[in-house]
């Protein structure tokens, strides 16, 4: 199965294993609760999974890499202990506890979390003393003479013995005790993947013309040749950094992290003409409704890689918008959410002052002036509007940092939660200072402030997705003045649909021309499949 289906797969083999009876007991008991094991080719993705499991499920996640651990490490260190057998006193071999699960225990104490996963890397490549200990974990869940805590999962992964000749192959006794799940590299699922990570446009789009060399590994009389995801993703973030500093990436460099001379040389030759193409065709002005004729001549008359590179620019500046458009409407999410927070607090606040002063005045609510006597301002004792404010981003900051110790938070979120506190801590500071000139005063005035400034935050959101619509109006008219409803109309159309960002601006801009070719294009694409098959 690709490493999609496998995700899907652990996280319902978690919520079958963490699922609790009436009387609080695991309903699957740790007896039975099979070990997972992932067997797929390096740099398929295997451990990040792992991680993106442990944040969506909110659990702990404890990983090793178990090839860099001696068996003392792993089991204990022996110490003698002595004890009482039939009224005589013996001395005992005893172990101190494993890192390993003292790192469980480390994590429960320290995030709070007592469920969670423990994930063990390379687990069919240790050394030859500390096999028996391995196989010994995954049977009996402990390592030494200490179990791993109940409600932790233990996950592990390997490699395909074709792919590492350090592999050890299981017993069937180990295989049949273990869940086992075979991982393939699909490209499809990646590219998904590419686009929320923000993969280098070149890397995707060489790809989709070369998909051969996604997951390519050769054995030659000079040794292993490769290109994995995880050697393109990494090559990518390089590519990115590169481009910031203005450098670019030349054929040496990139075979330092593609280790496969041919597949090295073709994607630095393409990566060069993905630059030359970039300057030649001026997307952004393709965007911006600037047609051109002759480009578009150009263009229709241009090699298929040339052709299909255009696309991929116009692809990724797409792309880059609509990820940049739902960013912003998940921080409008969470800030619409703290402000609703905010209104509870200012009517908590007038409520209980009003109460407070009427039992010190005797009934009568007396009010101070701010100095300079500007503006009426909150009554002594209760919090001013502003300070409200500063306060929620500051347990939103905690909130935050606590999430990020934990793993609990992933990039994107912590972006957007970091947004968030930004934009309460710049209202809490324009607040301050509209207070004092007599503005945002009392509980309406302040609330009627906020609203106002998020209204047009709003509004700016609004006019950014008008505007991406009609980029992407722009992008089918010269789509079709250079290509019609060809084969790069259909690649066109197929890669809005695997971008998570694209999918969901469309749900949220109506473009007719999307669904009109979603469904002539791609059903006579399925149509042809199928026919193809029946051959």
């Amino acid at each position: 199965m690709n490493i999609k289906r496998a995700k899907e797969e652990i996280k319902d083999t978690i919520e079958a294993y963490l699922l609790k009876d009436d009387n609080g007991e695991y309903v699957i008991p740790s007896i039975r609760q099979r070990p997972v094991l992932l067997i797929g080719p390096p740099g398929v993705g295997k451990t990040q999974i792992m991680e993106q499991i442990s944040r969506e499920c909110r659990i702990g996640l404890v990983a090793y890499t178990i090839t860099h651990h001696t068996r003392q490490s792993a089991v204990g260190l022996p110490f003698i202990d002595r004890k009482m057998f039939g009224g005589r006193e013996y001395a005992v071999t005893e172990y101190t506890m494993s890192e390993i699960v003292a790192s469980i225990y480390n994590k429960i104490e320290d995030s709070g979390l007592k469920e969670g996963i423990l994930f063990i890397d390379e687990i069919n490549c240790v050394s030859e003393t500390l096999a028996p200990t391995m196989l010994q974990f995954l049977q009996c869940k402990t390592f030494g003479s200490h179990k791993i805590p109940e409600g932790w999962i233990i996950t592990a992964a390997g490699n395909p013995p074709e792919y590492n000749k350090s592999v050890r192959e299981f017993d069937v006794v180990t295989l049949d005790r273990i869940k086992r799940i075979d991982v393939e590299p699909d490209l499809g699922v990646w590219k998904e993947y590419a686009y929320k990570e923000n993969i280098h446009p070149a890397i995707i789009s060489y790809l989709g013309i070369k998909g051969q060399y996604f997951c390519h590994i050769e054995t030659t009389v000079d040794g292993k040749m490769f290109a994995t995801p995880r050697g393109w993703e990494d090559l990518s973030q390089l590519i990115l950094v590169y481009e910031k500093l203005g450098k670019r990436a030349d054929r040496n460099v990139i075979g330092q992290y593609i280790q496969h001379p041919r597949i090295a040389k073709d994607f630095a030759n393409y990566l060069e003409l993905y630059y030359k193409y970039q300057d030649e065709y001026q997307v952004e002005g393709i965007l911006d409704g600037m047609m051109n004729e002759a480009l578009c001549d150009k263009v229709a008359k241009a090699s298929f890689d040339e052709r299909l590179s255009v696309t991929g620019l116009l692809l990724s500046k797409l792309t880059d918008g609509f990820k940049g458009l739902l960013a912003e409407n998940q921080v409008m999410e969470l800030l619409m959410e703290q402000l609703k927070a905010y209104r509870q607090e200012l009517e908590q606040a007038e409520d209980g002052g009003q109460e407070s002063m009427r039992q010190e005045s005797g009934g009568q609510e007396p009010m101070r002036r701010e100095p300079g006597g500007q503006g009426p301002a909150a009554p002594e004792g209760r919090p001013q509007p502003s300070e409200i404010l500063q306060q929620l981003a500051e347990d939103m900051e905690k909130e935050r940092l606590g999430g990020r110790r934990n793993g609990l938070l992933g990039r994107q979120e912590d972006r957007v939660r970091r947004s968030c506190i930004a934009i309460l801590e710049g209202y809490a500071q324009q607040m301050r200072e509209e207070t004092v000139k007599g503005a945002a005063a009392g509980k309406d005035g302040a609330w009627q402030w906020v609203r106002g400034r998020f209204m047009g935050r709003s509004d700016d959101y609004e006019a950014w997705k008008e505007s991406l619509g009609r980029k992407l109006e722009h992008a089918f008219n010269f789509m079709e003045a250079s290509f019609g409803n060809g084969q790069e109309m259909v690649i066109f159309v197929t890669e809005l649909n695997t971008s998570a960002a694209s999918v969901w601006f469309l749900e949220q801009y109506e473009c007719e021309r999307y669904y009109r070719y979603n469904k002539e294009l791609l059903f006579d694409e399925q149509e042809q499949a199928i026919r193809e098959k029946i051959r």
